[in-house]
């Protein structure tokens, strides 16, 4: 049986403490103390399941912790630590990444090319019900790059208010509208690139419609295409257990990459609740803050990354040497 000790955290040099002291992300690893069997995945898993409460604790002091030096191995072993914290499972359905299940719970990431960044966002801030954990595990080490940088998002709101505070008074007063074009079939090249069969699983559209109305989202079709309309959504939320605003928005996506098109100078992926324009100057600040501010530690095989996807964002950098393998999971 596990002891307390089953855990040991470890500093890493990337992490990042704040007023509180609190290390960000916390890391995990097993007790130097304990027996060479701590590194089992059969272990591992009892001692989730022994100390979920401590474990549950961790994660709402740190935000998000970093497993490493399990025995996590394949797409399968991941899917019992997901089946061990027993968390509810999150359905993608409204997603706009393409992703393909592996086993059980456990999915591709974001299947755009990875070479390409995908911007800071909180995973489907466009719905009004998003994932509250994210689990992601490396089975393949990338070579070079290709980092999941995360930050905390009750800072970027605190910077954001204090440099940019009628914008934030205008995010928080009329929320946002995100708009996305898409096809019947994925388009791999984009970090955005679902279908809309993908993203309502399903070929019917009379589905789809009931299916996105569930999630508050307007479809527009245009034969085989649509426009989706969703929003407006809150940009800042608040988080009732840390009793923080969080930036909980995918303003960076709207702004970054191939989303970002715009018509007579205005961003055409979102836009204030209101109909007015976002204010580009602000958005260019935040993107400038967001990586001024997060925690990218470099993957190891076998590591288990758990997110509070309420209290943190997330993104992904280029990689530069393959191979790289990360794959996810959606909790609640």
């Amino acid at each position: 049986m596990p002891t307390g000790k089953f855990f040991g955290e470890v500093q890493l040099p990337e992490q990042k403490s704040y007023d509180t002291g609190v290390l960000f992300p916390a890391v995990l690893s097993p007790d130097p103390s304990t027996d060479s069997t701590a590194v089992e995945l059969s272990t591992f898993k009892e001692a989730i399941r022994t100390h979920k409460p401590w474990l549950q604790s961790l994660l709402l002091k740190s935000d998000a912790i970093l497993f490493r030096g399990f025995s996590v191995v394949s797409p399968s072993d991941f899917n019992d630590v997901i089946e061990a914290f027993g968390f509810p499972e999150f359905l993608y359905v409204g997603g706009r990444a393409s992703r393909t299940q592996i086993v059980g719970r456990v999915y591709t990431a974001n299947e755009s090319p990875l070479d390409k960044e995908i911007p800071f966002h909180h995973e489907m801030a466009y719905i009004p019900d998003s994932p509250t954990k994210l689990f992601f595990f490396c089975e393949e080490e990338p070579g070079e790059g290709g980092e999941t940088p995360i930050v905390l998002s009750h800072i970027i709101y605190e910077k954001m208010k204090e440099r940019h505070p009628d914008f934030v008074a205008q995010l928080e007063e009329h929320g946002l509208t995100y708009i996305k074009i898409a096809g019947d079939k994925d388009d791999p090249s984009s970090v955005t690139g679902s279908s809309w069969k993908s993203a309502y699983k399903t070929d019917d559209k009379n589905v789809a419609e009931e299916r996105a109305t569930k999630l508050g989202t307007k479809l527009e079709w245009m034969g085989n295409t649509v426009k989706i309309i969703t929003g407006p959504v809150p940009a800042i939320r608040f988080h009732q257990e840390s009793h923080r605003k969080t930036w909980f928005n995918s303003l960076a996506v709207a702004y970054s990459g191939p989303t970002s098109e715009k018509i007579d100078n205005r961003n055409t992926s979102v836009e204030l609740g209101s109909g007015d324009p976002v204010d580009d100057d602000a958005v260019k600040d935040m993107l400038r803050m967001l990586d001024e501010e997060c925690v990218a530690i470099p993957w190891k095989k076998g590591d288990v990354l758990l997110v509070n996807n309420l209290t943190v964002l997330h993104s992904r950098r280029p990689l530069i040497k393959p191979p790289r393998r990360i794959l996810a999971s959606l909790c609640n």
